[in-house]
């Protein structure tokens, strides 16, 4: 009897056939975040050695087992990598189209790396401590990531470049896509392309490309999870627009003739403030007029008041963390769907955050800050407790 092909991923008749045992393991998973004891022991630690004490409770024990001595550094390499291998171990029980789902994420890993190895090749640093740095989620063949600083500063071997990583990598046409903008933009070779923008724009415009194909993917996929991973993508892409128009500020991105070419170029076509509220972005020149476009959008002007407050308690970012959380935690309460996935990895990127931040003020012996952090599935947290921000 041949397997039923779904209507789509929310489709009952179907999801628990093709993705019901990932789905399950994933939502097991959910009992392995750090719960509200654990981060009230964690921040009474006096030592980075009562934090791995305390964290040997906890499901990071296995992790920092082999660790005689541990820094944030450390810590969050161990997390890292328990995240990672919890990842693949997932990604090798699903079938399609789940699986390209879960590519999809780590496309986001692979565009940082690659920028990171060109930055370094551009700057002549050493390759290997360059890849000791890469995200292990966003991992080429050796060979191609070793190849990348190895062309030669001529056009051949900028050409040669391109095809290396353009060519052999997942993330490939959102690099072409890029180059043929540029050329077309500036009339230029590839080659001036990257030695004249920055490395921080080119992957604005990368993770701008990998959004809109995203979104595309899920709202081709239907039903719930083009709902649910829908939405957090459009949240995504506000988040990316908002964060490129205020780190323009005092930047040549700000000039006039930038502001209506490069700037507009690297907002998402997809999102809430898309299109409408993306238009108005492309004249703010300050933070000011930043603010008046983001009145008119309620569930950000909430957070811009928290930045433009000045009270220096919590930063823009505190508010799109403390935003995203709730978000993903909310992914965990519906079923049949694949945002579930992406939640995961975020909402442990997060827990990674909090654990860095809080070794960081042991280490550095800022105790009165140690507080400053989102915890995840916290039963304290405001929207749990029907507190406004």
């Amino acid at each position: 009897m041949a397997t039923p092909k779904p209507n789509s991923p929310g489709d009952i008749t179907t999801f628990n056939i093709l993705h019901g045992f990932p789905e399950a393991l994933v939502r097991g998973m959910r009992s392995s975040f750090l719960q509200d004891a654990d981060y009230h022991h964690l921040t009474q630690c006096e030592t980075l050695d009562d934090v791995r004490l305390n964290l040997t409770e906890s499901d990071y024990a296995e992790a920092l087992a082999d660790s005689n001595t541990m820094t944030p550094a450390s810590l969050q390499k161990a997390a890292i990598d328990k995240l990672v291998t919890e990842f693949k171990y997932l990604r090798t029980q699903t079938v399609e189209p789940l699986a390209k789902f879960m590519d999809f994420i780590t496309y986001e890993y692979m565009i940082e790396n690659v920028m990171l190895l060109l930055k370094g090749a551009l700057s002549g640093r050493d390759i290997n401590e360059l890849i000791e740095q890469c995200h292990p989620l966003g991992m080429f063949k050796e060979s191609t990531m070793r190849s990348i600083p190895t062309f030669e500063n001529s056009s051949k071997g900028y050409a040669d470049l391109y095809q290396t990583v353009l060519v052999d990598t997942p993330v490939g046409p959102y690099f072409a896509l890029f180059l043929q903008e540029s050329v077309q933009h500036r009339g230029a070779d590839a080659r001036n392309v990257l030695e004249e923008v920055e490395i921080e724009i080119i992957k604005s415009s990368l993770i701008k490309y990998w959004l809109e194909d995203f979104h595309q993917y899920v709202e081709n996929l239907g039903g719930d999870t083009a709902t649910i991973m829908g939405e957090l993508l459009k949240v995504r892409a506000d988040t990316n627009a908002i964060n490129i128009t205020l780190n323009s500020f005092g930047t040549p991105l700000n000039e006039p003739d930038m502001r209506t070419s490069d700037r507009k170029r690297l907002y998402p076509a997809v999102g809430h403030l898309y299109p409408a509220g993306t238009s108005m972005l492309i004249d703010v020149q300050d933070e000011e007029e930043l603010g008046r476009v983001l009145d008119l959008f309620p569930s950000y002007s909430a957070i811009w008041n928290m930045h433009a407050g000045g009270s220096g308690d919590k930063s823009i970012d505190d508010g799109f963390y403390e935003r995203d959380v709730q978000m993903l935690e909310l992914a965990f309460e519906s079923q049949m769907h694949f945002a579930v996935f992406y939640a995961y990895v975020k909402l442990k990127e997060q827990e990674i955050r909090n654990l860095v931040w809080i070794s960081e003020c042991i280490l550095q012996q800022q105790k009165d800050e140690i507080n400053k952090f989102v915890p995840v599935f916290s039963q304290h947290c405001p929207w749990r407790m029907g507190k406004k921000h």
